[in-house]
């Protein structure tokens, strides 16, 4: 049985039409980091669990697996700005950037669909990236259209 080729697998798991979240968490220092992250799903109704994957060759890794709190942004379709922003790399992703703190401190964004706090319950390595798995301990919505990614792009569900 062959293995299936890298290229071949991205272009297919692209086929999966998925939303697009900011996922942030602050460092030691109480600074802010953020990464735009497609790679976000529910795990448990009880208790509320959520999980992202964060490559092992983010810098902000280290801060999701020492960091007690992270948040999850769920972007709105008119964001795409915002998830091209916190997909970039070399540069402070917040400067310039409205936010507040939630209720654990996590760096929230304004007029996103929903916001969600989190305590990391746990981390698990799989492959090259970190699953990070937190409880939700807080969270907020709001009426309005995703930002959606499908084949490489962006997409409206219009």
């Amino acid at each position: 049985m062959s293995k299936i080729e890298k290229q071949q697998f991205r272009r297919i798991c692209g086929k999966f039409a998925s939303g697009i979240t900011i996922a942030t968490v602050l460092d030691t220092e109480g600074a802010c980091h953020g990464m735009t992250a497609n790679s976000f799903t529910s795990v448990s109704l009880t208790p509320p669990l959520v999980l992202i994957c964060v490559d092992h060759r983010a810098r902000i890794r280290e801060h999701f697996r020492i960091g007690a709190h992270f948040g999850i942004n769920i972007l709105s379709a008119g964001q795409k700005d915002l998830s091209d922003r916190f997909a970039g790399s070399g540069y402070d992703r917040f400067e310039g950037v409205p936010w507040h703190p939630g209720q654990t401190g996590v760096p929230l964004l304004p007029d996103v669909l929903a916001t969600i706090e989190c305590a990391r319950v746990n981390v698990v390595t799989a492959g090259d990236h970190d699953i990070v798995i937190g409880e939700v301990i807080h969270a907020d919505c709001r009426d309005g259209e995703p930002l959606v990614f499908y084949g490489g792009q962006y997409r409206s569900l219009g």
